[in-house]
């Protein structure tokens, strides 16, 4: 796809596809928020402002209109508008010209039921939220039990209370209308095909339907192929298709089996977009902050591993500090490097968690702000280690970050291999 720039004075047009209601704002709220954030939201709000009571289609705006209205940049709104792509609440489409326009098609978030039906957004919902407040947004939208047993349905139908009338024809208008989502899939349905067992499995049993459900599952719960081969065969019936519902089941038990008991977390995920650097800068520390936001934590230390997996326990630990401590993506990365340095590359909990909290507390959300609070608590540190002992601290075990100015013409050669060989194993 073309990198496309987009500028306050380029135009955009809203248009309306579908019936938006009160319900629908409290659901966005509710349930698209904790995934996507309050600046998305506002955008989704914003653009349907601009409709304007019963219209279906906004007059030109500039996105400079939405600077002024937001209070954001235009970068911040470009990454809100793609937030409200991925999740199917919008969109958008692009024509070149002076200036560029753009149409926003807005549609309406999924119902509750298929929200939580939703391999993707529940799981995705539950881990932004935790369990008790998951629970408690869960608890708004389930429907009380009635027993009805012992009644009997007494409802008239349509033709005993009303008589038809001459014909009219009918007319085209909106309705409830919800984009779905696109994930760019790693599953391959060739190889999924050849690697079920012959015989079993019938011609037509991976509709649309099926191949989408597969492509959620195998994204959220970060499986392979032949990973969801091995869940598939269990949950393929007598007539050689696949009962839905056991395939959420038996993926998600396939999950928990494999990692303690516990489900998806964001140890995949790298940076948010909206805590991401300017691009432009081509300076070496840019590019190390750009590995930094780049990287997921997984990735991140499993090159520091030389490629080998996590242990389970560096996994819970990944799992602590963005969970538990919910520390940005990021920040945990520039955690592991300067502990490793550090601590001999050893990731002890009790050293990792007390820096953890500190930057925490100190509400660290970037990897620019990450390196900076690590660079003067190694001053710190480094100033009581030569109090204490009277020698002078080798700079061997600090990252090459560590250098204040970083700059190629001021860097030693040693300082410049280090980066190299840094950013070389995360290109």
């Amino acid at each position: 796809m073309k990198l496309i720039s987009l500028l306050p004075a380029d135009t955009y047009t809203v248009v309306n596809k579908s019936i938006i209601t009160e319900d629908d704002k409290k659901n966005i709220i509710s349930l698209y928020e904790p995934i996507i954030g309050p600046i998305a939201v506002s955008l989704y709000f914003t653009l349907l402002r601009d409709i304007r009571l019963l219209e279906f289609i906004s007059t030109d705006y500039t996105h400079h209109h939405l600077m002024t209205m937001m209070k954001s940049s235009i970068e911040i709104i470009k990454i809100a508008r793609e937030s409200l792509e991925g999740v199917g609440l919008l969109k958008s489409y692009f024509k070149e010209g002076e200036p560029n326009s753009y149409v926003y098609e807005l549609y309406s978030p999924l119902s509750p039921k298929e929200f939580f039906s939703s391999p993707i957004f529940n799981v995705t919902l539950y881990n932004n939220l935790g369990k008790s407040e998951y629970e408690l947004i869960k608890a708004e939208y389930e429907l009380p039990k009635i027993d009805l047993k012992e009644y009997e349905d007494i409802s008239k139908e349509l033709n005993t209370i009303y008589k038809s009338s001459s014909s009219i024809e009918p007319i085209e208008t909106r309705e409830k209308n919800s984009l779905n989502i696109k994930i760019e899939s790693d599953i391959d349905f060739d190889l999924l095909i050849s690697s079920m067992p012959k015989g079993i499995m019938r011609e037509n049993a991976l509709t649309k339907k099926t191949k989408e459900l597969i492509e959620q599952l195998s994204f959220i719960y970060d499986l392979d192929t032949l990973k969801m081969v091995e869940i598939l065969r269990t949950v393929i019936n007598e007539k050689g298709t696949f009962d839905k519902e056991e395939l959420r089941k038996n993926t998600r038990k396939y999950y928990q089996y494999n990692n303690n008991g516990k489900l998806p977390t964001l140890v995949y995920r790298t940076q948010p977009e909206y805590l991401k650097s300017p691009i432009g800068d081509s300076s070496p520390l840019a590019q190390i902050i750009y590995m930094f936001e780049n990287t997921s934590p997984y990735d991140f230390l499993r090159k520091k591993n030389k490629g080998a997996q996590p242990t389970s326990r560096d996994l819970r630990l990944l799992e602590t500090l963005l969970i538990d401590l919910n520390l940005q993506p990021a920040v945990v990365n520039v955690l592991i490097d300067y502990v490793l340095r550090k601590n001999n590359n050893k990731l002890n909990q009790a050293f990792v968690e007390t820096i953890a909290g500190q930057w925490k507390r100190c509400n660290i959300e970037t990897a620019e702000e990450a390196i900076e609070i690590a660079k003067k608590e190694n001053t710190k540190y480094d100033k009581k280690i030569n109090k204490t002992n009277k020698v002078n601290k080798s700079s061997k075990d600090e990252p090459v970050w560590f250098n204040q100015e970083i700059k190629k013409e001021e860097m030693t050669q040693e300082e410049l291999d280090e980066m190299e060989e840094l950013l070389s194993k995360y290109r």
